[in-house]
């Protein structure tokens, strides 16, 4: 793909390591992964028309290849209504962010109280393998994830999901919808494409995956990603 590889080059150049989360997003997009819908920003006027093009309530972050961790750091701002609440947020990112050159992005606000994680690691041995599990703060915590190599069949991704001890969690629960598992598993074949068509990338991190509780109730929404390089 044209994108994917310009991006990736542009990258290599700058003897960068890590895409931005905008990058990431974009590349991701291109392998039809579902991302949210966000807009980049220079500046506080163009973080304010991004605001409105997308309509609140909107998420601001602050968006660099050299920020990779952005909540712990204070650069994220979730569930901003108004104007009032975005300018607020935006002096606050602005004032903590460690990179002069930090760019902003400007996300829908995604609802949903199920989160998942999906990617892709480039194995010494096995080669591109696909991770999928519980997302969110349970990654870490539960780490009930599972993994397979590339390149993955449908009927290998639908094992996947049912390999997650806390697989119940895609079902239709307490009037939450059940996941778009069609979507689920197109997406966890996508980045086993990722990893057999692009060899420059090291590994894919996609957390959360977010199950949306309205609107298109079940639809899969990623909101973070990073992508790392060989």
């Amino acid at each position: 793909m044209i994108e994917t590889d310009a991006i990736i080059s542009s990258a290599l150049r700058q003897n960068r390591k890590t895409l931005s989360e905008w990058e990431s997003a974009r590349l991701l997009t291109g392998f039809g992964i579902p991302m949210a819908r966000g807009i980049l920003a220079q500046n506080w006027d163009e973080v304010r028309a991004a605001a409105e093009g997308i309509g609140y309530p909107v998420v601001l972050k602050a968006c660099s290849p050299e920020v990779s961790h952005k909540t712990e750091g204070g650069l994220v701002a979730v569930g901003l209504h108004n104007e009032m609440e975005l300018d607020a947020a935006f002096k606050r990112i602005h004032a903590a962010t460690p990179v002069k050159d930090a760019a902003y992005l400007v996300q829908e606000m995604v609802r949903g109280q199920r989160e998942l994680v999906a990617g892709m690691i480039r194995d010494p041995q096995f080669g591109p393998c696909v991770m999928f599990g519980l997302g969110g703060i349970f990654t870490e915590i539960l780490g009930d994830v599972t993994f397979r190599p590339a390149p993955l069949s449908e009927a290998d991704a639908e094992e996947m999901t049912r390999d997650i001890r806390g697989n119940k969690i895609l079902n239709a629960i307490r009037g939450m919808a059940a996941v778009d598992a069609d979507a689920l598993v197109a997406c966890l074949m996508a980045m086993g494409r990722i990893g057999l068509e692009c060899e420059e990338i090291q590994a894919i991190d996609v957390n959360p995956l977010i199950i949306q509780d309205s609107g298109q109730a079940g639809r899969l929404v990623a909101v973070d990603a990073l992508v790392i390089l060989m």
